[in-house]
This record gives structure tokens, sequence and C-alpha cells, in this order.
């Protein structure tokens, strides 16, 4: 299993999701094998496709699945579990066995997000450029985009502010988020979910504008606090992300007290297309 896979996301092949990581460590990319078989062969069961696969394999004395990892990917349930992947070379091997239309296209695809990576690195905007274009792609206004990109800065600050003050990456970091989204929207983040009519989509995606600005005020609102108050530790902290969804629900409640319209909705990514 990987132990340095940082950045966890979803790139777009020919509008098709392909769930990726970054090892900042060994400076390379992750795919999840089931979503590039899935590409390539346009399988209506690819996780059965890649285990008979990966069985002949085996048989024939590749190493290809002995050398393959996994990690934990976010499965269609919303939960996580632990999904085969593989690195860019390792693809390129894969990508030999399956005899698909699709090969040399999904090639060059490989090569240019490789190149992306290298190339945001140097320059961190062009990473919020590519998101606008992936955006777009996907349906959603140039308006909307420009507020959820501003959300996704927001967020990187507290998550920045959390690490500093000793919160624990994963089930820590979630039970934070829980707490703002309970103390502004009135909702745990699963009840939201809920109410969209959400199941593996995020919920952020799946937001209005007025949502999204709700939400940046009550991440903002509790980094403030935290970097004022210089909380340690879980608990601490806890107390901080109340305060600061606190704040942003006060504001939600004398928003609906002047529109007399709910903020919350059960609006998902296809009414805000």
């Amino acid at each position: 299993m990987i132990e340095q896979a940082k950045v966890a996301g979803i790139k777009l092949f020919e509008t098709k999701e392909v769930r990726s990581a970054w090892d900042a460590e060994k400076e390379a990319w992750y795919f999840s094998i089931v979503d590039v078989v899935s590409i390539l062969t346009n399988s209506p069961n690819p996780r059965k496709y890649w285990s008979v696969l990966k069985t002949r394999l085996k048989k024939e004395g590749s190493e290809l699945t002995t050398n393959c990892s996994q990690l934990k990917m976010k499965s269609a349930d919303g939960k996580q579990y632990l999904t085969d992947v593989a690195d860019t070379e390792q693809l390129l091997r894969l990508i030999q066995t399956i005899p698909s239309p699709k090969a040399e296209p999904f090639k060059l695809w490989l090569a240019r997000v490789g190149f992306e990576r290298i190339e945001e690195t140097d320059d961190p905007e062009l990473a919020f450029d590519r998101a606008m274009e992936t955006y777009l792609k996907k349906g959603y206004s140039k308006d909307w985009i420009n507020q959820r990109l501003k959300s996704i800065e927001v967020r990187k600050d507290l998550t920045d502010e959390w690490e500093e003050r000793g919160v624990q990456k994963g089930q820590e970091f979630a039970i934070l988020t829980d707490e703002i989204t309970k103390a502004w929207s009135g909702l745990t983040t699963r009840e939201y979910k809920q109410v969209k009519g959400l199941k593996k989509e995020g919920l952020r995606d799946n937001m209005t504008n007025i949502e999204l600005v709700l939400n940046m005020l009550a991440e903002a609102t509790t980094t403030e606090i935290s970097k004022e108050k210089k909380p340690r530790g879980f608990e601490q902290n806890r107390q901080i992300a109340k305060q600061g969804g606190t704040i942003a629900g006060n504001t939600r409640k004398e928003i609906e007290l002047k529109t007399g319209k709910p903020i919350v909705n059960d609006k998902s990514a296809k009414q805000l297309k």
C-alpha cells in the first residue's frame, strides 16, 4: 500500500472520470486500474474484467500485478476502499495487454497528465486554470466555477491551519468539517448529502452560490479564530470549528428571515448546470 499519496482527486479522459492520487515523495501519479479498464474496454463489469486479466497475467508470470499497489479511494457508495492502482509506467504496460481502440489516445492522455503536474509545480496558478476547464467540461457556469475555485482556496487555508494546530488528516479532518457544516447549515454532512440526493458525489460540487458562500464564510472564520486562539489538539480545534460554523449559521438565519426562503436546498449538480 502506498504511504505518501498526498493529493487525491479525479482526472477526466474524454469526460470519463479516473480516480487518481499524486505521491509528492515519489513525484508520481497513481491511477485506479478499474477506472482505466472501464474506459479501455467499455466493460459492464470492469472489476470482473480486471480480476480475470490479473489472474491471467499471474499465470503468465507477469510482474505487473505483483508490482501494482493499493490505495484507499472513494467508491460509488461514497466510502473509501482499498483499490488497485498503477503508476504511469505500469499503466502503459497494462494497456499493451488490453486490445482497445482507445489505447493510443489514453497513452497521450497519460503523458499530458504527467507534464501538466510538472507545469503546475512551477506555476500553481495553472492548477486553477485546469480546474476551471474541468468544471466547464462538466457544464457548470463560469460564475459558479469562480465561486467554487475560491472555496478550494479557503478550504486549503483551513486544512493548513489544522495541520499547524496538530489535527490529524483523515478522520479528525472529517469530524471537524462535520462540526462546521452542522453549525452553519443545521445538518451533518451526511444529512446534507441526503437532502440533495447524493451518494458518491461531492457536496460542494452540488452547492448553489449562496451555499458555497456560507460554507466559505464558516471555514474562513474558523481559520481566523484558530489563528488568534492557537488551539492545540483535536478537542480544542473542535470548539473553534463550532464557533466558526455558528457565525456563518447566524448569517444564514438572517438571510432566510429577510428572504423567506431556505438556503439549504435539494438542488444538485444537474440543476446547477
